[in-house]
């Protein structure tokens, strides 16, 4: 296992970004990347010294103020007047998985030499990734198009001495920070601060953490889905490899495979059925949970190319000698994507909460709401419910942001990709899916106890196995938010080394 990840041109994915994570990887710049950004600053130096042509965000004022000239002597002033002024975060802090996310794709973007930020504020920034000091930033602020001005600007307040930072589990201020450290607050130069505020990394952090995430509960409602067709004695055919080669979307047969394999060796899955047909929340599993394998996909795609880009502005060229005003912080590509993976995830949850529905129905031999007694028990009726409730609640989430726009800066900003709002309501969908394939293995686990003696497969019966050690067979009421809460839990810390496939 390395000690530290080196920051460089290499592609970063999500399968090392993955392994830093899970391996609490220290950063560090390669070689290549530090003589990037040394290039870029001296270059800009001199650009600097050599003309008083104004430069938007170098020696001028930001957005509807970029015609307003700014004296040299003025210009650090002018980047930490922009950080503090743009750190107008409000709402929920956001996770520290989040953050951390946020620091390692900042410092991947300014990494390529495009972008004229000193080395020492590179390096502070690691500083912060590598000693857990992670800035507090809040949800809501960011218009997700001049880049994610708010929350990055609350992510940069620290290198100044200003701002709110995590030490463990208190939070301290930055001035504090730098006391305790004995370091002395970086002093921005020109173009620094915009270097810092201007970027994707709060939208595309979200979105890493969501798709992390996302992989793994595809792979459980597989998991979980294939419990509730022995469940429910469902038939196999609709698996069959030669359906799904005659329809061959990756995501389905991908699905139908994991299926088969899944219920290899179930006694329940190749006995004799009374059903001809199964409905559609059982029968189709492959289709409909294939599309969102095929939307991960995508959204992956789009990410991985986000994370591997220079998404401030202006843009330094070094061998072109031009310094370029352009928009690659625009969030479009980034909100269309997550409120796509947003939709994708939903109808994972819909179709989950159908299955549980037809477990607790009374169907093929399963008692009325999979207890003994009912009538005197309620059994399994109101987890269902609570199912029903969260897939509404994804659908209302699941209404795209990204057709939002609301003009700002003075009509400067006339069009925004509103990507961060996609971002932080797709981690709520993401949580209510975790939640809604809990309920589907809670009533799942349960409904499989009536078909025994009959045994599902030697694999299945590992995790049902697994899953009673928190959650038991009920033979009478219970409260059940605890066994509901045990379920999600067990979903979260279910171990899983192929999700990302």
């Amino acid at each position: 296992m390395q000690s530290h990840h080196y920051i460089s041109s290499a592609v970063l994915d999500l399968e090392v970004i993955h392994n830093i994570l899970k391996n609490q990887t220290k950063l560090a710049l390669s070689d290549e990347s530090r003589l990037n950004i040394e290039k870029s600053r001296s270059y800009l130096n001199n650009k600097i010294k050599a003309s008083d042509v104004p430069v938007y965000g170098i020696n001028t004022g930001f957005g509807a103020l970029c015609n307003v000239k700014i004296t040299s002597e003025k210009l650090t002033e002018l980047q930490e007047n922009l950080v503090r002024s743009h750190a107008c975060g409000t709402g929920d802090k956001v996770s520290k998985p989040v953050i951390r996310l946020m620091l390692l794709l900042k410092i991947q973007s300014l990494s390529y030499g495009n972008s004229g930020i000193a080395l020492a504020t590179v390096e502070r920034l690691i500083d912060l990734y590598n000693n857990d000091f992670l800035p507090v930033i809040y949800e809501q602020g960011s218009l997700g198009a001049s880049g994610d001005l708010a929350p990055l600007a609350h992510l940069a307040l620290p290198l100044i001495g200003d701002g709110e930072v995590y030490v463990e589990d208190t939070i301290i201020s930055g001035a504090e920070l730098l006391e305790k450290m004995s370091w002395n607050p970086v002093k921005l130069q020109s173009k620094e601060g915009l270097a810092l505020l201007n970027g994707t990394q709060f939208m595309s952090a979200h979105g890493v953490h969501a798709l992390l995430k996302a992989y793994k509960l595809s792979y459980m409602a597989d998991l979980i889905g294939s419990i509730s067709v022995d469940a429910f004695d469902c038939n196999l055919s609709p698996f069959d490899e030669l359906v799904h080669l005659v329809r061959p979307h990756r995501g389905q047969v991908k699905t139908a495979e994991r299926i088969r394999q899944f219920l290899e060796g179930s006694e329940i899955a190749s006995s004799e059925k009374e059903n001809v047909q199964d409905p559609y929340s059982f029968r189709c599993i492959p289709q409909v949970h294939g599309a969102t394998k095929d939307t991960l996909s995508f959204v992956r795609k789009t990410m991985k190319t986000e994370i591997n880009s220079v998404t401030d502005n202006p843009n330094i060229f070094i061998e072109a000698d031009k310094i370029i005003s352009g928009g690659n912080f625009h969030g479009q590509p980034l909100a269309l994507g997550l409120d796509y993976l947003a939709i994708a995830l939903s109808e994972l949850a819909n179709i989950s909460e159908r299955r549980t529905y037809q477990l607790v129905s009374g169907l093929r031999g399963l008692p009325n709401f999979l207890v003994e007694n009912p009538g005197l028990n309620s059994g399994f009726m109101i987890p269902q419910y609570t199912a029903a409730s969260i897939v509404s609640q994804n659908k209302q989430l699941s209404a795209p942001a990204s057709v939002d726009s609301i003009v700002s800066s003075n009509g400067q900003e006339d069009h925004v990709s509103m990507g961060a709002n996609s971002a932080t309501k797709l981690l709520k969908v993401v949580e209510n899916l975790n939640s809604v394939l809990a309920i589907e293995l809670f009533n799942a686990s349960q409904a499989i106890h009536f078909r025994e003696p009959a045994k599902t497969s030697e694999k299945l019966a590992k995790v049902i196995q697994l899953f009673r050690k928190d959650v038991p067979v009920l033979t009478e009421d219970r409260t059940m938010a605890p066994y509901i809460k045990k379920a999600k839990d067990f979903v979260d810390r279910f171990e899983v080394e192929d999700f990302l496939d």
